[in-house]
């Protein structure tokens, strides 16, 4: 049995509700695929909007009972689940592989990049910090303090599997906020694993869930217009994320938008010129090139133009293209 085969037969593959796997209301899956070879992973429960009542449900009864919960204890949880995605990096690493096509060593360097979210909020935790001072007209005093905001929605994107959910649940959980994630279609089973660590660090039970889902919408629409949702937190594209302000509106919710959108890459006509080849390899070339601050403009002065371009090209060509579970490839599909 190869590492992928045993990590496949104790991937949890439905919805994550109540601190635990359970099959949606009308029983619907759909596929994941290796993007590198159109191998099917895994049926993955499909959320429908009662799924999502279902989460929200859990999320409210328990919201009190989590913002009351001690900040330490708040940061023990987070800092046993940092520990735990550390322990279990390989496994995490090669799933990203095989759900969204990068590199191993780049997806290793999420497992990393990812977990850090985690121990950071776990440190924040016990640093909530309020205010206390003398009021303008010296006859009183003022004292600001901080409460959770309530009930969040998470939508997180498909290029960065962990981190984004990491990114998203590392500070609502921090400061007392039960937690709903709608991951992406094409990679919901790394965020299904990382429900899973959560569980074994401790989370009380209905504090996160997790809904994949084929249609987002019928997740996120009905979720949107209830009350008892408080905040939305969304990375991906501008145009889904005005959809998502544009509902959140109705009710008066909080947001937290991570849109499209990036700066060219400047090459000036006094620049070390190996240097800035290496920066635009970074720049294009991490995480495969899908990053929403990939660089998708160059512009170089006509000085150095020609050699600036050669070498890229010289570099571009030598990376090797391939499935990301192989070793050598740079490049996954």
């Amino acid at each position: 049995m190869t590492d992928f085969e045993r990590l496949r037969a104790t991937l949890p593959t439905g919805l994550w509700i109540d601190g635990a796997q359970t099959d949606p209301i009308d029983g619907g899956t759909f596929p994941v695929y290796d993007p590198a070879t159109g191998t099917l992973i895994a049926d993955v429960a499909d959320a429908g909007g009662k799924d999502a009542m279902r989460a929200l449900d859990s999320a409210a009864a328990v919201q009190e009972e989590w913002a009351a919960t001690a900040p330490r204890q708040r940061s023990i949880i987070l800092r046993s689940a940092w520990e735990k995605v550390i322990e279990r990096t390989d496994d995490l690493a090669l799933l990203m592989t095989m759900e969204m096509g990068k590199a191993l060593p780049e997806s290793r360097g999420e497992v990393n990049y990812g977990a850090e979210f985690l121990r950071w909020f776990s440190e924040e935790a016990v640093r909530i910090q309020g205010r206390y001072t003398t009021s303008p007209s010296g006859s009183g005093r003022i004292v600001v303090t901080k409460v959770p905001v309530g009930p969040t929605l998470a939508v997180t994107p498909w290029n960065f599997p962990l981190a984004m959910g990491t990114r998203k649940i590392g500070p609502a959980l921090a400061a007392g906020c039960t937690i709903i994630v709608k991951p992406a279609e094409d990679t919901p089973l790394t965020m299904l694993l990382l429900a899973e660590i959560f569980a074994e660090a401790g989370l009380p039970a209905g504090v996160l869930s997790v809904l994949p889902a084929s249609n987002a919408a019928a997740v996120t629409e009905p979720l949107l217009a209830d009350p008892r949702l408080r905040k939305v937190t969304f990375t991906g594209s501008t145009r889904v994320g005005k959809i998502l302000i544009e509902q959140s509106a109705q009710q008066v919710l909080r947001t937290s938008m991570e849109l499209g959108g990036n700066a060219p890459f400047v090459v000036f006509d006094d620049a070390d010129i190996d240097a800035a080849v290496e920066g635009a390899m970074a720049a294009k070339m991490r995480n495969g090139g899908e990053a929403c601050t990939a660089a998708n403009r160059l512009i170089v002065a006509n000085s150095v133009r020609e050699e600036f371009t050669t070498k890229l090209t010289d570099r571009i060509a030598a990376l090797t293209v391939g499935p990301g579970s192989e070793d050598g490839t740079n490049v996954g599909p």
